[in-house]
């Protein structure tokens, strides 16, 4: 421990060390005790307050926000002011509304590109909180605590806003890489959601009864949390990092990180001397080494999807090339997800289609991953899906215009234009893949990322055919035939014997979709609003004719009669402005 207690403080003992790290927990403890709903509620509500971001929930706003694409010059600047406030407040307000911007900066088919544009600009480099703290956590976390380490450097190697990053020595072991959670980070993080799922609940009632029906806020919140809760659990990170080593044993040129210890907090990972991939030199490989590793790095990601998971964020800034093995090392296993397997299989069909310039099978492919409401033109959407993907037909795959990744997003926003219900988890997805080709391109530009994959279709369709036509699926399958062959006759003559004996009946029930009910439930209160109107101005006159001289309820009956005027009037004028509302939000689609 001499090492630590040097490098943190040479004139203390180790038993005065913990003695401050005791009153440094107390400090820390009274931190996330201050952080309550009541109190989150009111900062959230003064910043977007102070950025004049209150008008967002008005329906005029809402409706630029999300679904409409086609914008003005004016519009377009209008919108990238609301952006840069978005922004400005989401960095004010800490690591909770940071993370979701970086989310929404994915759901490019919900937002309009000003929005987007200005939301990646949001900072997740912040400034360190106290070594003290990082200390506190660690003596808490490990079993020996500090003793675990001969030395930790107290400048960390990366800080961003759920964990930090530091370069330590264990004891008789190698140098490796430190990494801490933030320590009031998760309690801010279970805080601020209930906050943001009432906003997003908000939202989806000022939502159009198209987009209602397409569009699912709440899920896509929902969606956020898991994958945020993920990320703050180091053993979570861990488990991950173990589970994608078994794939260095395919990849020559691509490596993960070996992991040492795990705790809910502390990930002890090997440190990786080397550089990040848009800082190694140019002249450290050649040719050759460069396109091998670029084959490496995007046959890893696809198979990997393939076996349904997938990594949001592998971009240059978490991808380090190690100087001694010359491997690419993700070093980064915090934002990544699973996903369906046929979902993954759909998309490197589509793929396929591509390169064979069959368009209309991509959009049929495409078709699959989309459901449509009532409110879609199923024609209309195929057909703008096949325009699209003749776009993509025999393009360079190596630039931000075309990479597959885009497509996808671009796909997602003509389904959700269209009021399809689309998977939330396509976004992410779609941004991993535009992350792996933009390290493609810095690794190697001079070849297309479309040939890459194109390369790698055989494995692609093995993986396919291997899980549609294993053992567990032919069981399955040889399980349900054979119960429909044993139960047949049984259920034949079961059928002749209702017919015969005249006891055939039919039982319908018809339940309307939400988005149905919700229409018919406006067109009953406005007849009762109509109604109440009527009944106020018959009984307005049925008083007045029944006191020819008199007063009722000690009033006269030209009072009467303006009392009457005045409420059905109101009324009246109440009901045309929702009749007018409805038809002028149904022309913004």
């Amino acid at each position: 421990m001499n090492a630590v207690k040097e490098k943190v403080s040479p004139e203390k003992t180790y038993t005065d060390l913990l003695s401050a790290l005791s009153a440094v927990g107390e400090i820390i403890e009274k931190e996330i005790a201050e952080i309550t709903i009541g109190k989150r509620r009111r900062k959230i509500i003064s910043v977007f307050a102070k950025n004049s971001l209150g008008m967002l929930m008005k329906d005029s706003i809402v409706r630029k926000l999300i679904g409409k694409r086609t914008l003005s010059q004016t519009e377009n600047e209008h919108l990238r002011k609301i952006g840069e406030r978005l922004r400005l407040a989401f960095e004010e307000l800490g690591p909770t509304f940071i993370k979701l911007g970086q989310v929404l900066v994915t759901r490019q088919d919900l937002l309009p590109e000003p929005i987007t544009l200005e939301l990646e600009k949001l900072l997740d480099k912040v400034p360190p909180v106290e070594f003290s703290k990082i200390q506190y956590i660690i003596e808490r976390e490990l079993p020996d605590g500090l003793n675990t380490f001969e030395w930790i450097d107290e400048e960390p190697l990366g800080s961003a806003s759920l964990a930090q990053v530091y370069k330590a020595k264990l004891k008789d072991g190698p140098i490796v890489a430190l990494k801490v959670v933030r320590p009031t980070v998760e309690k801010l993080f279970q805080t601020d959601i209930t906050v943001i799922k009432k906003m997003a609940a908000m939202l989806q009632k000022r939502l159009p009864s198209e987009l209602q029906a397409a569009v699912d806020l709440n899920g896509l919140i929902q969606d956020y949390y898991s994958s945020a809760m993920d990320e703050l659990d180091m053993m979570e990170e861990a488990r991950k990092m173990k589970e994608m080593k078994k794939y260095e044993k395919k990849s020559e040129y691509v490596a993960v990180p070996e992991v040492y210890d795990a705790t809910k907090n502390v990930l002890i990972m090997e440190y990786i001397d080397g550089w990040l991939i848009k800082d190694f030199p140019v002249d450290f490989f050649t040719f050759e080494e460069r396109v091998k590793i670029m084959i490496d790095l995007v046959h890893h990601y696809v198979q990997t999807m393939l076996d349904g998971h997938y990594h949001a964020d592998a971009h240059g800034s978490n991808i380090m090339i190690n100087k001694h093995t010359k491997k690419a090392v993700i070093i980064d296993w915090g934002m990544t997800g699973r996903m369906d397997s046929i979902m993954a299989q759909i998309l490197m069909r589509v793929i396929m289609h591509i390169q064979l310039n069959q368009a209309e099978d991509a959009a049929e492919v495409f078709m699959e991953l989309m459901t449509p409401t009532i409110y879609t033109d199923v024609v209309k959407v195929k057909d703008q899906l096949r325009t699209l993907v003749l776009n993509y037909v025999y393009s360079h795959q190596g630039n931000n215009r075309y990479n597959y990744g885009r497509l996808v997003l671009e796909a997602t926003a003509i389904g959700i234009k269209n009021y399809c219900k689309v998977p939330n988890g396509l976004a992410l997805w779609a941004k991993g893949f535009s992350a792996t080709e933009g390290a493609a391109r810095w690794i190697c530009p001079e070849i297309s990322y479309g040939h890459v994959v194109e390369a790698y279709e055989i494995p692609i369709l093995k993986s396919m055919l291997s899980k549609r036509f294993n053992f567990r699926s032919n069981a399955s399958l040889l399980a349900e035939s054979a119960e429909m062959v044993a139960t047949f006759p049984r259920r034949v003559n079961k059928i002749m014997e209702i017919l015969s004996d005249n006891r055939f009946r039919v039982n319908m029930q018809i339940q309307p979709d939400p988005v149905t009910r919700n229409t018919l439930n406006q067109i009953a209160n406005r007849l009762a609003l109509a109604l109440v109107t009527f009944a106020i101005i018959v009984a307005s006159g049925f008083i007045i004719a029944s006191i020819p001289d008199g007063t009722f309820l000690w009033m006269s009956k030209e009072t009467i009669a303006n009392i009457g005027l005045i409420v059905s009037s109101i009324l009246v004028i109440f009901l045309v402005w929702r009749l007018f509302r409805t038809r002028k939000h149904r022309s913004l689609f």
